[in-house]
């Protein structure tokens, strides 16, 4: 069974960069059967897609935050990492990492979530 795991610091600064990686275990991230995403959800607000990256590596961005994120990986590690650029007080969120299949009609396995606050 996959399970996935978000980690990174609770707190950060305005215009600085937030930086999160998923660890999975039980699956592996270049699986040509399933795509991994990026999603939060701030206060008040419903779920935001951030990005999907493929098997392959290929990555689809939110076209909303495309200009301040960025999405790699480490396959000898199995993890994959989100980093947002400058961000501000309204990228306080809990953000999730997820899988989901290749027809992208849903997420099937999610990771715990973790808080971000942005703030000075």
């Amino acid at each position: 069974q996959v399970q996935l795991q978000e980690s990174g610091p609770g707190l950060v600064k305005p215009s600085q960069t937030l930086s999160l990686t998923c660890t999975v275990s039980g699956g592996s991230i270049t699986t040509t059967a399933y795509y991994w995403s990026w999603i939060r959800q701030t206060p008040g607000e419903g779920l935001e897609w951030i990005a999907t990256m493929t098997g392959a590596g290929y990555v689809y961005y939110s076209p909303s935050l495309k200009s301040r994120t960025s999405i790699s990986r480490d396959t000898s590690k199995n993890h994959f990492t989100l980093q947002l650029n400058f961000v501000t007080p309204e990228d306080t969120a809990v953000y999730y990492c997820a899988r989901e299949g290749t027809d992208w009609a849903n997420f099937d396995s999610w990771g715990q979530g973790t808080q971000v606050t942005v703030s000075s």
